[in-house]
């Protein structure tokens, strides 16, 4: 095996930042969790055709509203809670704060959205909780992957977040916090979920 192929010496410990400068450029998609490194496995298809729809139609909807707001896919960020342990990698992420293009996270994301799949249910609940501790965040959209459905979280007036979200199934999906609506039916156009049981 070439030095190239071979696997990251994982280390047992680490903080944020010797966290983003040993990842290595190895293709995958590492987080940091609790100081632990983590591969995440490449998206499937159905996942990625999601991710790849939902980023198009808020992109392109934050550019025609001429919005400060800069959408990123999967970009690192860092939750309020264990900061100096914690890179979370959410599918999309939205911000209106500057950025120098080689920042190693998000600074201060108001909406992110996590892609549910069954195989990857306790990492997602565990990611939306660590993003309720970002104070920036307004909203937290959760798409699962294998049935249209959105589960909206919104943070109040008081700063405090709801004890459900809100589930949405059919009709439009409204994303306050940008001023985004569509129909839930749009944003899985190409998802090709299976048939209804």
């Amino acid at each position: 095996m070439s030095a190239s192929l071979k696997p990251p010496e994982i280390p047992a410990s680490m903080t944020v930042q010797e966290f983003l400068e040993w990842c290595p450029g190895d293709g995958q998609r590492w987080e940091l969790v609790d100081g632990v490194p983590r591969a995440t496995a490449p998206a499937k298809l159905r996942h990625a055709a999601l991710q790849g729809e939902v980023a198009r139609l808020i992109g392109n909807h934050l550019a025609g509203q001429g919005s400060p707001c800069m959408l990123f896919i999967a970009p690192g960020v860092v939750p309020r809670v264990q900061a100096a342990a914690n890179v979370r990698l959410p599918d999309i992420a939205i911000t209106s704060a500057p950025f120098d293009g080689a920042d190693g996270h998000l600074e201060d994301p108001v909406l992110v959205i996590e892609l549910l799949s069954p195989s990857s249910q306790a990492e997602t609940c565990s990611n939306v909780w660590a993003y309720a501790t970002i104070p920036s965040l307004r909203e937290i959209l959760v798409l699962r992957t294998v049935t249209m459905r959105a589960d909206l979280l919104r943070r109040g007036e008081d700063g405090h977040w709801p004890a459900s979200p809100k589930v949405v199934t059919e009709g439009d999906l409204a994303l306050a916090g940008i001023g985004f609506r569509a129909p839930l039916a749009t944003l899985y156009r190409t998802a090709r979920l299976p048939p209804a049981a």
